[in-house]
């Protein structure tokens, strides 16, 4: 893969959450290197106020995330995606549309922030702990010298990152 701008795609099935931390993150980390959006098969049509808040408390601008349907990045005039990464289950196991590009996709699920109970300390923790996995994905991705990887090496060390510290059953490969 040449040395130019990639575009990512993080989904998840409600684009609230996960997804879209891994838009901000990419977006920050990678930037001038890679372009980061987020959609979810079924979105909830808002972003979770408790990723917006902890978005901001780390300084990240906020300003362009909603919540939106995949069929935004499959239609004639998207952006040609160059790696699509699913970081829930749900969507994982679901049909994906047809990308254009033919991205490389991988498998990066971790627990859901927004389905954690408990008490407001608690549920803040499921979110930090759902950025802190995130972001250490996304640092090791950064870190793969994508110009020098053929597709099957690059692809398995996408797989890797996805099974990282945190990541789901699936994501690790023990669920089919």
């Amino acid at each position: 893969m040449a040395d130019r701008v990639y575009n990512v795609l993080f989904l998840c099935t409600g684009n609230s959450a996960r997804s879209i931390l891994g838009e901000a993150i990419l977006n920050r980390l990678g930037q001038g290197r890679f372009h980061a959006f987020s959609a979810g098969s079924h979105p909830k049509g808002e972003v979770n106020p408790r990723t917006l808040e902890l978005l901001r408390g780390f300084n990240h601008d906020v300003a362009g995330l909603r919540s939106k349907s995949w069929a935004e990045f499959a239609q004639p005039g998207a952006p040609k995606l160059d790696f699509v990464f699913t970081v829930c289950d749900d969507a994982a196991g679901e049909s994906c549309p047809i990308w254009p590009g033919q991205p490389m996709t991988a498998h990066w699920g971790i627990p859901d922030p927004a389905a954690a109970t408990g008490s407001d300390a608690e549920i803040a923790m499921a979110f930090k702990d759902a950025y802190r996995m995130l972001n250490r994905r996304i640092e090791l991705f950064l870190a793969l010298p994508l110009n020098k990887l053929d597709k099957l090496v690059l692809a398995e060390r996408l797989k890797d990152i996805g099974g990282s510290e945190g990541a789901t059953a699936l994501a690790k490969g023990e669920l089919a």
